[in-house]
């Protein structure tokens, strides 16, 4: 199993060829692919996003937040800034859906390694368009 950040489902979405994109269509095909719930949500805030992708979306299964979740992810926020590491209250929900469940984060967003450093997330980093 594996999920995917904001800027890739962003990107694969526009229909950006890149090794992030690649490796989200093909763990979709193999439904391999849970969603964030916060991802989610910031995916289909975009205006332009159609009904039809929006539907597909929500339809894949997603992480379900475990009991202290919120208060698991300010603990993690709170570890990360205390390193003098920028962090997106976004970002800190995303990273805490996958630690709990031991789920690697695909992305292209370098701004997680700070949880991969100071929380162990499993990260699954591509560079940007081929």
């Amino acid at each position: 199993m594996i999920t995917a950040d904001t800027s890739t489902w962003i990107a694969y979405l526009q229909g950006e060829e890149a090794q992030d994109t690649d490796l989200l269509a093909t763990a979709l095909l193999d439904r391999l692919v849970l969603m964030v719930p916060v991802v989610l949500t910031e995916v289909l805030s975009d205006p332009k996003l159609s009904p039809e992708i929006a539907a597909s979306l929500i339809e894949l299964p997603l992480i379900e937040i475990e009991p202290g979740y919120w208060a698991r992810a300010g603990a993690l926020r709170t570890r990360v800034l205390g390193k003098n590491r920028r962090v997106r209250l976004g970002d800190a929900l995303i990273a805490q859906s996958c630690i709990d469940r031991e789920i690697p984060l695909l992305t292209r967003d370098r701004d997680f390694s700070a949880f991969a450093e100071s929380a162990g997330l499993d990260l699954v980093i591509a560079t940007g368009p081929k």
